[in-house]
């Protein structure tokens, strides 16, 4: 069965909202979006690019599709970011959207009916794992359903206070191990959690 592995910028407390930049989701009146820019640099750049070595499908939510489908189509060739482009223009992309008939970017298609069955019935088929970049309402909604096997999750050292965020109180309850972790230069914290069972509990008397 093929991994839902998710990849998300997120602050110390829990908002994705908008991390790259002012216009890219400024509903709710949230002011703050580019708040991951200031912290750019090489590791994250090859954190980004390890993710991507890999075979992979995206598995996208509407907004975040539309943000990279009016970028990495139109990459010049002698941009450094050209190799990312090639890779993101190439591989197949599902399409969490009520608007399956203006899917322009080549490969594209829209999934069909309730998001959790069409999800379920991708990761049953054949073929490489699930990546998910942003895409939040869309993410929330498979933390609900207990679907996402990796949390690849970038924590920037900033408190942003309002905005939209990851974790839900209907997220399915599970355990994770973290089987991954490294700091940039800047703090940030670069982190892989890998599902590993349910939730164990117990008291400090049961331990002595």
């Amino acid at each position: 069965m093929r991994k839902l592995i998710v990849s998300a910028f997120i602050s110390l407390d829990g908002v994705t909202q908008a991390p790259g930049g002012p216009t890219e989701d400024p509903s709710g009146e949230f002011r703050l979006g580019g708040w991951i820019v200031p912290y750019a640099d090489e590791a994250i750049g090859e954190h980004v690019q390890s993710l991507l070595a890999q075979p992979f499908d995206l598995l996208l939510g509407r907004c975040t599709y539309d943000i990279f489908a009016s970028y990495w189509p139109h990459v010049p060739a002698d941009s450094k970011s050209r190799t990312i482009a090639e890779v993101l223009n190439r591989v197949a992309k599902h399409v969490a959207t009520h608007r399956p008939d203006d899917l322009d970017w080549e490969n594209s298609r829209a999934l069909q009916g309730d998001l959790a069955d069409a999800v379920r019935a991708l990761k049953r088929q054949d073929g490489p794992d699930l990546l998910t970049f942003g895409s939040g309402d869309m993410v929330r909604q498979l933390l609900a359903a207990g679907l996402v096997d990796h949390l690849c999750l970038l924590i920037y050292p900033v408190m942003l206070g309002r905005g939209k965020r990851m974790f839900g109180d209907d997220a399915h309850v599970s355990a994770f191990t973290l089987a991954h972790s490294t700091q940039t230069p800047g703090g940030v914290l670069i982190t892989r959690y890998v599902r590993d069972g349910e939730v164990r509990t117990g008291t400090f008397e049961d331990a002595e």
